[in-house]
C-alpha cells in the first residue's frame, strides 16, 4: 500500500511548518494504530519514503476485499482532522492510496514502479481515493532494464510525442496557450506519460537529453501556432546543472524560429533545493531574453517562501491539490484566497492546475486567479488537435 498526501504547502501556509511537521507525526501514529489493530505480528511494517509518502506492507495472506477495507480505512483515518500543535483550529490532509497484491516473480523495483504509477492516477482522479494497481502499468516480462534500453532507442529514433495541454483565461475563457507534456507510447507497455518517461531517463542519466528531446519537439510545433498564443515548457533539475544552460537553451529557441516573448519556462521545488544562489541568475539572464518564469506545483510539496524573495519570477502555479474540494471546503477557499493575496503583493500571475468543474473554475476567477489548466477546459491534445482547437 502507498500512501500520497497532497497540500503541504496549504498546511504550512495556514499554520505553520511546526503544524505541518506535527500532522505527519499524528499520521505516522495512526497508520501504526491501523496497522497493529489489523495485520498479524512481525507480518509487516510501515515507513516513511519521502515527502508526503509513506508505505504498508504486509508479508502475510489477506484477500482482496480486506486489503482494499483496508486501503479505505487508512484513508479515512489519514483524512480524519488534526489538532493543530498550538490548539489553534485543525487541519485536514488529502489521502490518495494505492493498493496491490504483490504476484509471483515481481520484483521490488517492479512493486514500486507499479505503485507509484497508480498514484498518479488517483491524483489525477477527482473522488478516486483509493485505487488498485493495473497490470498495464507493468506488463509481465518488462524489466526497468528494458525499459531504459528502449527509453534510449526512442530518443535515438524522435520516438517521443508531444501533447499540449491547453491553458484558458479565466476572465473570459479565451486560449492563451498550452504546456507541452511528454508521451511515449511503448510497443508493449502502452502509453507512458511524462512522469513515468521521466523517472525512466533519470535512472539512465538521460534527463537532460529528453529534456532537449521536448523542448525542439514542442517549439517546432508551436510555430504554427497564432502569434498570441505561449508555450510552456518545464525545466528539470539536469538541465539547470549545466552552467551553460540558458546561453544552450537560448540558442536553441532561436534556431527553432519561436519568439522567446511567447515562452513560459516552468520550474518545481526540485529543481531549486540544490543551489538556488547558482540559479536564480541563470533564470534571470532567461528572462532578460523576454522569456517568463513560473514556479510549478506550488502548494503540492514544502515550498520554501525563499524563492519567491530570491527569484525572478512571473507566476505562481497552482498544484492541483490546492484547487481539489475547493467549491465544498471554505477553509480551501480561505487559502487559496492569502495565496492570491500574496501573489498579487508580488505582482505575480496565478495560474490553476487541476480545474475539473464549473464551480472551481468560478470560484478561482472569482478569487483572483488569471489563467486555468485541467480537464474542464481540455484534456492533452496531440499536435494537430491542439491546432484544430486554435481554428475554432
Amino acid at each position: 500500500m502507498l500512501v500520497g498526501l497532497g497540500r503541504f504547502d496549504a498546511v504550512n501556509l495556514a499554520y505553520g511548518e511546526a503544524t505541518g511537521d506535527g500532522a505527519l507525526v499524528e499520521l505516522t501514529k495512526r497508520l501504526l494504530h491501523l496497522a497493529e489493530d489489523e495485520l498479524s505480528d512481525g507480518d509487516w511494517f510501515a515507513a516513511r519514503l519521502g515527502g508526503g509518502k509513506f508505505a504498508l506492507v504486509a508479508r502475510q495472506p489477506i484477500s482482496r476485499e480486506r486489503w482494499q477495507w483496508l486501503g479505505e480505512a487508512v484513508a479515512e483515518a489519514v483524512a480524519a482532522p488534526i489538532v493543530a500543535v498550538d490548539g489553534a483550529g485543525t487541519v485536514r490532509l488529502w489521502p490518495r492510496i494505492a493498493l496491490m497484491r504483490v504476484l509471483p516473480g515481481e520484483t521490488p523495483g517492479h512493486v514500486v514502479d507499479r505503485l507509484a504509477a497508480t498514484l498518479e492516477r488517483a491524483h489525477d482522479r477527482p473522488g478516486a481515493r483509493v485505487l488498485w494497481a493495473d497490470r498495464r502499468y507493468a506488463p509481465e516480462g518488462i524489466r526497468a532494464a528494458e525499459l531504459e534500453a528502449d527509453l534510449l532507442a526512442a530518443l535515438d529514433r524522435d520516438e517521443i510525442e508531444i501533447a499540449f495541454q491547453p491553458q484558458y483565461s479565466l476572465a473570459d475563457n479565451r486560449l492563451v496557450g498550452a504546456e507541452a507534456l511528454a508521451r511515449w507510447q511503448h510497443p508493449r507497455v502502452g502509453l507512458i506519460g511524462a512522469h513515468a518517461l521521466f523517472a525512466i531517463a533519470e535512472r539512465t542519466d538521460h534527463v537532460a537529453q529528453l529534456s532537449r528531446h521536448i523542448a525542439r519537439t514542442a517549439l517546432g510545433a508551436a510555430r504554427e501556432w497564432r502569434s498570441d498564443l505561449r508555450l510552456s515548457l518545464n525545466v528539470t533539475p539536469a538541465d539547470l546543472a549545466s552552467s551553460d544552460f540558458a546561453r544552450d537553451f537560448g540558442a536553441l529557441v532561436e534556431k527553432a524560429g519561436f519568439a522567446a516573448d511567447r515562452l513560459t519556462l516552468e520550474i518545481t521545488e526540485q529543481v531549486l533545493l540544490d543551489d538556488l544562489e547558482r540559479v536564480a541568475p541563470m533564470l534571470a539572464v532567461l528572462r532578460g531574453r523576454g522569456m517568463r518564469i513560473a514556479l510549478d506545483d506550488f502548494g503540492g510539496g514544502f515550498c520554501n517562501f525563499r524563492y519567491l524573495k530570491l527569484l525572478a519570477l512571473d507566476m505562481l502555479k497552482l498544484d492541483r491539490s490546492m484547487i481539489e474540494g475547493i467549491e465544498v471546503d471554505p477553509r480551501d477557499r480561505a487559502v487559496l484566497r492569502a495565496i492570491v493575496a500574496m501573489a498579487g503583493a508580488l505582482d505575480l500571475t496565478v495560474v490553476t492546475e487541476g480545474i475539473e468543474n464549473e464551480a472551481q473554475r468560478m470560484i478561482a476567477a472569482e478569487e483572483g486567479c488569471t489563467l486555468y489548466q485541467g480537464y474542464f477546459g481540455s484534456p492533452p491534445l496531440s499536435p494537430q488537435a491542439f491546432l484544430d482547437l486554435v481554428g475554432d
